[in-house]
C-alpha cells in the first residue's frame, strides 16, 4: 500500500498552502479516531474479543506508531521517540522493522496505560507539525499521507472490533445509543447488462492509491450481468429456511469444513430464540430481523456468499467486473459519515446502487497482485504485497467506511472464512 500517487504535492519548495492543507487533513483524521473512541470506556478498550481483532487501546497506539516508524524516524532532524520500546510492542507485522508480540495477546497490555498512549498520540501530532512546517521531500509527503490512509483503515477496524466485543458481552451493550429505523421494502433486484471486450482497471491519475491498485492495466471480460442491488436479509433468510446450512452440495470444501465445524447457521451477529423470532447485533444494540430485512445482509463470509450465490444458480462478481460496473458511479452512500453504523435499505434506481458504503461487497477473485505489480522496497513494502496468498477480494467499503477513503479501484482483501467485517454480497451472471 505504499506506492500513492500525489504530483499535486510533488512542489519542490515551502508551500504554506500545502503545509496548511496537510496540517487539516492530518488533524482531522487523527481527531476522528480519538471520536470515535469517545462511547468507549477505558475497560472497553481493552477487550480483543476474536484473534482477528485487536483492542480500541491498541489502535490508538499502532497508528501513531506508524508515523513515528515511517515518516518522524526517517524525515524528522532530531526526532526522539516516544519510548524505545514502543518499536517493537507496537509493530503490527513489519518484520523489517523488528519483531513484535504475538497478535492474540493484545489484550493482555495493560501497560502502557491509555493516558500514556493518549500522550504518545500528541507527541506524534507534534512532531508532525513540526515536520510539516519544513521543506518535505516528496517521499515524507507521500509516507505521511499513506499514514492518514492506514489510520483510516484502522477507524473502520475499531468500529468492527467493538461490535464484536460488545456482542461476547452477555450484556450485549450497545456501542452508541439511538434506534435503527425499521426498514421499508427493498426495491426488485433488477439487472443490468455490461458489455464484454477489453477493459481496463487499477488506479489511475493523480490521488492516493495503495500500491495494490496498480499498476493500471487491461483485462478482458466476456459479457455479464450484475444485480442492481446487494442480496438482503430477507433474501438471506430464505436461503437459511430451505436448509442452505445443511446441503453440502452448495459449499466449497473448505466451506463446508468450516460451517461444521464451527456451527455455523446464520450470519454472524443473527441470533435466534423461537421459530423466526431472530435479532440482529449491530453497534445500536440488539434489533429485531423484522425491521432489518430490506437492509443489505452482512457478516457472512466468502463461503456463505459463495453457497447463497449457487443457491441461486448465480455466481459472485469477479473484482474486474465489480471495478468495471462502479467505475462511472460516484462515490458515495452509506458510509461512516453518516452515522448510521448500519447497512441501508437501496434506492430504487434504475442502475446498480449501493456499489460504495453499506457493505463490502465479496468477489470470486483471489488476491494477488497485478500484472507488474512491484512492492516497495524496504519494511514499508510488507502492507500489502506478503499477504498476496489464501485471501479473497471485496470491494465498494461498508457503513463504516470514512468516504474520503474509498474509490472504485479500492481493493480490501480478507480469508475467506472471515466475516466479522461487515461483509455481504452481489449476485453476478454470465450474459449468453
Amino acid at each position: 500500500m505504499s506506492t500513492l500517487t500525489t504530483p499535486s504535492l510533488a512542489t519542490p519548495h515551502y508551500d504554506s498552502s500545502l503545509a496548511a492543507d496537510l496540517h487539516a487533513r492530518f488533524t482531522a483524521v487523527r481527531s476522528q479516531s480519538l471520536a470515535l473512541c469517545e462511547p468507549l470506556t477505558p475497560e472497553d478498550m481493552m477487550v480483543q474479543s476474536t484473534p482477528e481483532a485487536s483492542p480500541s487501546k491498541w489502535h490508538l497506539a499502532h497508528t501513531s506508531w506508524f508515523f513515528e516508524t515511517f515518516v518522524l524516524r526517517e524525515f524528522l532532524p532530531g526526532y526522539t521517540p516516544f519510548h524505545p520500546d514502543f518499536l517493537w510492542l507496537f509493530n503490527s507485522y513489519y518484520n523489517g522493522v523488528s519483531t513484535q508480540p504475538e497478535k492474540q495477546l493484545r489484550a493482555t497490555f495493560s501497560r502502557p496505560s491509555l493516558t500514556q498512549i493518549l500522550d504518545y498520540r500528541h507527541h506524534i501530532d507534534a512532531a508532525i507539525q513540526s515536520l510539516i512546517e519544513q521543506t518535505l521531500p516528496h517521499e515524507a509527503k507521500t509516507r505521511l499521507i499513506l499514514g492518514l490512509h492506514h489510520e483510516q483503515q484502522h477507524q473502520e477496524l475499531l468500529l468492527t472490533d467493538a461490535k464484536h466485543a460488545f456482542f461476547t458481552n452477555p450484556l450485549r451493550p450497545a456501542y452508541r445509543e439511538g434506534s435503527i429505523a425499521a426498514s421499508a421494502a427493498a426495491p426488485p433486484l433488477t439487472w443490468h447488462e455490461f458489455p464484454g471486450g477489453i477493459h481496463e482497471i487499477g488506479h489511475s491519475g493523480s490521488g492516493f492509491s495503495f500500491d495494490n491498485e496498480l499498476p493500471r492495466h487491461k483485462v478482458y471480460l466476456q459479457p455479464f450481468r450484475l444485480a442492481s442491488r446487494p442480496v438482503t436479509c430477507s433474501e438471506y433468510l430464505e436461503f437459511i429456511h430451505d436448509g442452505g446450512y445443511q446441503q453440502s452440495q452448495l459449499w466449497l470444501s473448505d466451506g463446508w469444513t468450516t460451517v461444521k465445524s464451527q456451527h455455523r447457521r446464520a450470519p454472524l451477529y443473527w441470533s435466534q430464540y423461537h421459530s423466526d423470532d431472530w435479532t440482529v447485533f449491530t453497534l445500536r444494540g440488539a434489533v429485531p430481523l423484522k425491521d432489518l430485512l430490506s437492509t443489505p445482509v452482512c457478516h457472512i463470509s466468502l463461503y456463505e456468499a459463495d453457497a447463497y450465490a449457487r443457491w441461486r444458480g448465480m455466481r459472485l462478481p469477479t473484482e474486474c467486473e465489480w471495478e468495471v460496473a462502479a467505475s462511472a458511479a460516484p462515490v458515495s452512500g452509506n458510509l461512516v459519515e453518516s452515522n448510521r453504523l448500519h447497512p441501508a435499505p437501496a434506492e430504487p434506481v434504475a442502475h446498480p446502487t449501493q456499489l460504495y458504503g453499506d457493505i463490502w461487497e465479496w468477489t470470486n477473485s483471489a488476491y494477488l497482485g497485478y500484472p507488474g505489480f512491484q512492492p516497495a522496497l524496504g519494511a514499508i513494502g510488507e502492507y500489502n504485497g506478503k499477504f498476496m496468498s489464501g485471501q479473497m477480494v471485496l470491494r465498494g467499503g461498508s457503513c463504516v467506511t470514512p468516504i474520503s477513503h474509498i474509490r472504485a479501484t479500492y481493493r480490501n482483501f480478507f480469508q475467506p472464512a472471515t466475516r466479522w467485517q461487515f461483509s455481504g454480497l452481489r449476485l453476478a451472471q454470465n450474459l449468453s
